[in-house]
């Protein structure tokens, strides 16, 4: 299959035009008129273990997968067997060199998503990144600038934002039904016992195993010697030169349907407090606020972050900010004049009105968000000249670039003023080392 067509995006939009949309027809009714919908991409997939797996198989039951990647020959067993035909690479770069594709999937650890994404879209690639999107702000914006440029269709793994009840929510949320906004809560049960913050490297070594090329594993991050299961393949996500600690594993989720509902853009400041981080390694805590300025809309908004144990218990927002209202072990909040709203779903998928009596029978307001065919399908369905997905990379990278400020905040150890249009802190010179990284030589 080729790269995208102009004719298949015509149909769409002359079917706009007529007021025949996709989303109001369906796919059988809408795609039944062009013969690209039975075309099947050509896709790669660049992580093949764990979340890499059921990304593969999320776009394999309606498209071919030609290529496999996977630093780790042993992970990718699975992924390998599932598709034998495809052929196996362990360098992402040989392979998007050598190989016909349409599409990729991306799904490995987080300081990885932006270089593979960058030169999939350059060699004009539709791809889908897990979340969180990038490693930093920066990275973020440049995905950004590069979807506009090569006009390619993008989405990020974060699956909520393609489920109803999240299009629900931001609709319910969006309707005004809750008053004017008090202040907005977002927390999760991560570090914990998912994996270990607050570390700090030893001074050992372990003999590589054959299975792994550790130095593609670390790709951009700088060079450190092997320690079985200290990083790979899952505790990666306690350090910063690979992940983002528990805000940018999480908050791409939970903060999601906040964000969208209350449209919050870009934030003017941010301020952290933490403990038991180290230079290499998030904190074992952190309470992170985020200050919106008013829109013109909705006034000013303060978004609180929660993460870790304090001392020894969850931290989660204190029962006095909503009196009276449940508050899950994690989730979203919003406390508004008139009503709070919770979801107690890390995907944003469900949520209940607070209090409840005031709010039995309450009916939601008529959907004015399109409802989504599925995850995988939504970005397919994109590639193929349809709609650009709700969670793209418009909306994604602009989330993303808020999420990961709480890290740079966390990192400088003080307010850190933002002028997003620049990505630049004004206050702080030195924390604008956080804001974009070096990548290793050769990368």
């Amino acid at each position: 299959m080729n790269r995208p067509k102009t004719t298949r995006r015509r149909f769409l939009q002359s079917a706009a035009l007529a007021g025949v949309g996709y989303w109001s027809l369906g796919a059988s009714s809408a795609w039944g008129a062009s013969r690209w919908v039975n075309e099947k991409l050509a896709i790669g997939v660049i992580g093949a273990g764990g979340k890499g797996y059921s990304d593969m198989m999320g776009v394999a039951r309606t498209e071919t997968i030609v290529a496999i990647c996977d630093v780790d020959r042993r992970r990718a067993d699975r992924a390998v067997k599932a598709r034998p035909k495809a052929k196996y690479y362990y360098d992402f770069r040989k392979m998007l060199e050598k190989e016909k594709l349409d599409a990729v999937t991306i799904s490995t650890p987080d300081h990885m998503h932006a270089p593979a994404a960058t030169m999939a879209m350059e060699l004009g690639l539709h791809v889908y990144v897990q979340k969180p999107l990038t490693h930093n702000v920066y990275e973020a914006r440049q995905l950004l600038l590069l979807a506009r440029k090569k006009n390619v269709a993008t989405i990020m793994g974060n699956q909520g934002t393609s489920m109803d009840g999240f299009r629900r929510g931001v609709e319910v949320i969006r309707s005004g039904v809750l008053g004017k906004v008090k202040s907005v809560h977002v927390w999760t049960n991560r570090p914990g016992r998912f994996w270990k913050q607050g570390l700090r490297r030893p001074d050992r070594s372990d003999p590589v195993p054959e299975y792994l090329k550790w130095n593609l594993w670390l790709g951009v991050a700088p060079e450190r010697p092997y320690v079985k299961g200290l990083y790979h393949p899952f505790n990666w996500r306690g350090w910063w030169d690979f992940g983002t600690g528990a805000l940018g594993d999480m908050a791409c989720h939970t903060m999601n349907l906040v964000y969208m509902g209350l449209q919050l853009g870009a934030p003017d400041w941010v301020e952290a407090q933490s403990d038991g981080g180290t230079e290499e390694s998030p904190p074992l805590w952190s309470t992170i606020t985020y200050h919106f300025p008013d829109d013109g809309k909705r006034g000013e908004v303060k978004l609180v972050w929660y993460d870790g144990e304090k001392d020894g218990k969850p931290n989660m927002p204190s029962q006095s900010v909503a009196p009276g209202v449940p508050i899950p072990r994690t989730g979203s909040m919003i406390v508004g004049t008139e009503g709070v709203l919770v979801s107690a779903n890390d995907y944003g998928a469900s949520f209940k009105l607070y209090p409840e009596a005031k709010f039995a029978g309450y009916k939601a307001p008529e959907p004015t968000l399109p409802r989504a065919p599925g995850h995988y399908e939504e970005w397919l369905i994109a590639c193929k000249g349809g709609p650009q997905a709700l969670g793209s990379f418009e909306y994604a990278c602009p989330l993303t670039e808020t999420v990961l400020l709480g890290n740079v905040a966390v990192r400088s150890g003080k307010r850190i003023h933002w002028d997003s249009k620049n990505l630049r802190v004004t206050n702080v010179p030195e924390a604008n080392q956080f804001v974009r990284r070096t990548y290793r030589k050769n990368w």
